[in-house]
């Protein structure tokens, strides 16, 4: 019967927690279109020390990424390799953007369908227990260029001032994407996938459109940005004062309107308040006449109020005065004449 050994069990021990200590972190899978640019972000933990007639700490030697390989050592084909003698059989295409400490990221330019794999990575220490490679990789999948899109973060009519930004987008999802964007058929000078315009002007109205660097099979249909004109700062500053001087003389025509309208009323009013006052002594002044008035004095005022009425209406007048003598007669001879006798005239006066 095998005897348990004690140091056995305890090396078994310090190996797996070696391996639980170590360990990457990879994206999700990633869909890259054709003739773009990807960036696989990852990280990774290494061990720290090694047991081995006592506590050694560990180094980072080597770090690589190979294609559709478990274990991604030895003579593995690799697309990275950070070991010198190696250097020139790495693909240009695939360049490392971490370090041997803790970051692992890798970034894939002018993707092609042979980049169409499960990546992983592997790290390697100067100790040869303390090596490892990472599962379970990262799925790259590569999609034929398609027709791209353009996502406006607000539909409309933009005002002068605004702001509004572009996103250049396909079937696909992409960590990173080379974008060449176009105004009116003219390209812009910026390439990545999400296009900011703030402070807005009607130069940046156009038709704008996108596609993949260097591949015009991709170019989006055209997207319309209009942003509404504004008056010049002279043109607002002369049409305030238009406005102003047309206000102005409206409030002094509307000023004279009212005090024209104010005079007349004040005039018809008094005119109306002479007239009754003139009616009322007319008529207090023809009921005294009319009481013991003489003859005389009858015709005097019957030829002033003819002179008033005009030179014809007096003639007139005059012609429509007569006179009636009348002679009164003693009723008995007996009776004493205490006068002569009175001749009174009485005048008549007609009107035709």
């Amino acid at each position: 019967m095998a005897v348990w050994d004690p140091k056995t069990s305890w090396c078994f021990m310090l190996l797996l927690a070696a391996a639980v200590s170590q360990h990457v972190n990879y994206p999700a899978p990633v869909c890259a279109v054709r003739g773009s640019s990807v960036s696989l972000l990852c990280t990774f933990t290494p061990q720290k020390s090694f047991l081995q007639d006592g506590d050694v700490l560990v180094e980072i030697t080597r770090v690589l990424w190979c294609q559709n390989h478990a274990l991604c050592h030895g003579t593995t084909p690799s697309v990275y390799d950070s070991e010198e003698n190696n250097n020139n059989n790495n693909n240009p295409r695939y360049r490392y953007l971490g370090d041997k400490k803790g970051n692992c990221s890798l970034q894939i330019t002018d993707v092609r369908m042979e980049d169409f794999a499960t990546l992983r990575f592997r790290m390697e220490a100067d100790e040869q227990g303390a090596s490892f490679t990472g599962p379970p990789g990262v799925r790259v999948t590569v999609v034929e260029g398609t027709q791209m899109k353009i996502q406006s973060s607000s539909d409309g009519a933009f005002k002068r001032g605004g702001a509004v930004t572009l996103n250049c987008t396909t079937t696909c999802t992409f960590h990173h994407l080379e974008v060449t964007w176009y105004r009116d058929g003219h390209a812009l000078h910026f390439t990545g996938p999400a296009l900011h315009l703030g402070a807005l002007t009607a130069k940046d109205s156009g038709n704008y459109t996108c596609g993949l660097k260097n591949n015009d099979r991709t170019l989006s249909s055209p997207h319309v940005l209009f942003v509404e004109e504004e008056q010049e700062e002279g043109e607002e500053q002369q049409g305030g004062q238009v406005s102003l001087v047309v206000g102005v003389v409206f409030g002094v025509l509307l000023a004279l309107c009212s005090l024209v309208l104010v005079l007349c009323i004040i005039r018809s009013y008094r005119k109306r308040a002479a007239d009754k006052s003139q009616s009322a002594v007319r008529e207090e002044a023809g009921l005294k006449d009319d009481i013991g008035s003489s003859p005389k004095r009858i015709r005097a005022r019957s030829q002033t109020s003819h002179v008033q009425n005009g030179g014809a209406q007096r003639q007139e007048d005059e012609d429509d005065v007569s006179y009636a003598p009348i002679k009164i007669k003693a009723r008995s001879q007996t009776r004493p004449v205490m006068e002569e006798d009175a001749i009174i005239y009485s005048s008549v006066v007609g009107r035709a």
